[in-house]
């Protein structure tokens, strides 16, 4: 018995028989046909002396059948996962071996070599062959996937009811190397409950559905792209789910799904915490963007950065004419020409190593390119380090800002955009300050030239938002580090909340704010609801599966608030072409009087004196009031 069970293992192991084998059971299958279809239709007449003659016919019959399956390869496919195409193929062969069949009958009719089969006769015979093909296929089929197969696959629901979980459900049943077999469908829709879909129970997306998958012992759940709403929407009860020990499974970059393109089950990966945060899909018609892109010479300073070099991926389907990237990061940029040569070989991209706050290097680079537009993404953006060292934030962010952004007046670029953050509004720290400082300067400089007291053309345009996720330094790749290193996981403070957006998100709305505005604005983005960061660390530790990990509150760091504001409680916003995009409006400065005191401001971190910087900082920015710092005094 064990040897059977071990012969049996040994040909569902195989990827399929040899073809002759095949080629002999399917051969074995026409003469039994051929054999019962004759029996069969001549029940009533003696039989005595026809089964050898018989069996000589069925024999001469065989070769035309061997033609069939050749034209129709139908014993080259692996039986064990045999497709409806598969026995489409089947039938066609079939046929056209009757075909075959009748041809060669009736050339040989009046020979004593064959014995004739009538019309209804060569109908059941091809109807018989046809049915023993087909259920043995079938019956292969099954065996494996309900008794061999199944014990190396985990029973999985799939979350969703329409398109997207449909084509997800038949790749999970036609994929052969499918880790999953579909036990059901999960929907949010009352109505479409204690339905069939697919031959499967559709199940409301609810608590009582954790015990029910529990008992079932059902730890899997696949969400269809078109879902991945819920995912935000139920957020509370997903969590519940994922205590529970039931995992989530989606497909990368599915809020991209064009509900069209086929769905592999291969691609599932277990989904990641940025997958659960609550929002929304941003939508972005770039169409108006691409228009203005492409040919143009496009300047992408900080361009090895997380948001920059985001932004060159998406600038560079636009096919400008050239594409100069600057950053000081070498290993980044390295990183950053190799993957434009190999993504778009045919652009021109020219990855320079230099420092923004160089502004010989800067004014060659300006004389030499021209560029029309201007992605001015490159900032010291830490707050403990910035905090720590004013000098550096004064000089990379505030007077590398300066030099670029007066070189793009001097040289006609159209339009400039600077990446600004959150914290710049109320700042509290010196990053914060120092980003407010530029978000001046440059709104200034656009209202100087549109008075006409500064000669130029250019346009500039702020951009405004929180974290992004996945960037460099941020949250979760730190806790993703901290747990592979078994924890703790270590959190500023349990209150703490920050708003969250996806890279590729902010810099589809950077690209659309900056092309289609007209200068002079601060874009804020709608971040969506704010996340606790606590939570965030605790789910984390919960998708990860580990155990035994802490999270332990080290104290506000530094320059550090417990929340970030978007806007100043003076500004109000206007709505724009955009429901995710804001216009903040903000009070304008006198240009001739933000260059002073910023010049002076720059003459004064030659000194590295940090509480002189920083007071300089504050007489610019009133309202930068310091949290958690040693320049809190300068506010008294």
């Amino acid at each position: 018995m064990k040897s059977l069970k071990n012969t049996i293992r040994w040909y569902f192991t195989r990827d399929a028989l040899p073809f002759w084998g095949m080629i002999i059971l399917d051969s074995i299958f026409v003469i039994v046909s051929g054999l019962l279809a004759f029996l069969l239709h001549h029940w009533h007449e003696p039989m005595s002396g026809v089964f050898w003659p018989l069996l000589r016919t069925l024999l001469i019959f065989l070769p035309c059948f061997w033609v069939s399956f050749k034209i129709f390869h139908t014993y080259v496919g692996v039986i064990k996962f045999s497709s409806f195409n598969d026995l489409v193929s089947i039938f066609q062969s079939v046929l056209v071996a009757m075909a075959l069949v009748v041809i060669l009958q009736e050339s040989l009719r009046g020979t004593r070599l064959i014995l004739h089969f009538g019309g209804a006769n060569m109908v059941l015979f091809g109807l018989l062959v046809v049915t023993f093909m087909v259920l043995t296929r079938i019956w292969v089929k099954t065996l494996y996937e309900e008794y061999l197969h199944r014990n190396i696959q985990q029973k999985a629901y799939i979350l969703g009811v329409r398109s997207g979980a449909v084509s997800l459900a038949k790749n999970i049943n036609t994929s052969a190397t499918s880790q999953y077999r579909l036990a059901g469908f999960i929907t949010n829709e009352p109505n479409m409950v204690h339905h069939m879909l697919m031959g499967k129970e559709i199940f409301l997306f609810d608590r009582s559905l954790i015990d029910k998958m529990l008992r079932r012992k059902v730890h899997y759940i696949i969400v269809s792209p078109l879902m991945m709403s819920a995912l935000h929407e139920y957020s509370e009860l997903t969590g519940e789910f994922v205590d529970a020990g039931i995992k989530f499974l989606v497909l990368p970059n599915a809020t991209e799904w064009d509900g069209k393109s086929d769905i592999q089950v291969a691609n599932l990966k277990p989904v990641d915490v940025e997958d659960l945060l609550p929002r929304e899909k941003i939508e972005v018609d770039m169409k108006a963007a691409a228009e203005l892109l492409t040919g143009h010479v496009v300047m992408i300073t900080g361009a090895a950065g997380s948001i920059g070099s985001e932004m060159v991926r998406q600038i560079a389907t636009y096919d400008p004419k050239i594409l100069v990237l600057v950053d000081q990061a070498e290993t980044p940029m390295h990183d950053i020409r190799l993957m434009m040569s190999k993504e778009y070989p045919n652009l021109r991209a020219e990855t320079i190593v230099a420092d923004i706050s160089d502004r010989r290097m800067m004014e060659r680079l300006f004389n030499r390119y021209r560029p029309g537009y201007v992605f001015h993404a490159a900032a010291y953006k830490h707050v403990p380090m910035m905090e720590n060292n004013p000098y550096e934030s004064v000089v990379n962010n505030i007077l590398g800002t300066k030099i670029i952004a007066d070189l793009a007046v001097k040289y006609g670029t159209r339009k400039f955009v600077m990446v600004s953050t959150d914290k710049a509004v109320n700042p509290t720290n010196v990053m914060g300050c120092s980003k407010r400082i530029c978000e001046i300067y440059v709104q200034s400089l656009d209202k100087a030239i549109k008075d006409g007291e500064v000669k130029g053309v250019t346009q500039f345009v702020t951009t405004r938002f929180g974290n992004v996720l996945g960037s460099n330094g941020s949250v979760i790749p730190l806790f993703q580090k901290q747990i592979q290193s078994g924890g703790p996981l270590t959190v500023t403070h349990p209150d703490i909340i920050r708003y969250f957006m996806l890279i590729p998100e902010a810099c589809k709305l950077v690209i659309e704010a900056g092309t289609i505005g007209k200068g002079g604005e601060i874009f804020v983005f709608d971040m969506g609801e704010p996340v606790r960061i606590a939570d965030l660390a605790k789910r984390m530790i919960q998708l990860s599966g580990a155990v035994n990990v802490d999270i332990i509150y080290t104290g506000l760091r530094d320059g550090e608030k417990l929340y970030e504001e978007v806007l100043n409680d003076k500004e109000i916003t206007l709505p724009t072409f955009h429901p995710k995009i804001k216009i903040a409006k903000v009070r304008e400065y006198d240009f001739d009087a933000v260059s002073r005191k910023i010049d002076d401001l720059i003459d004064t971190s030659a000194d590295i004196d940090d509480m002189q910087i920083v007071a300089k900082m504050k007489a610019i920015v009133p309202e930068y009031k310091s949290a958690n710092s040693k320049y809190s005094s300068l506010d008294q």
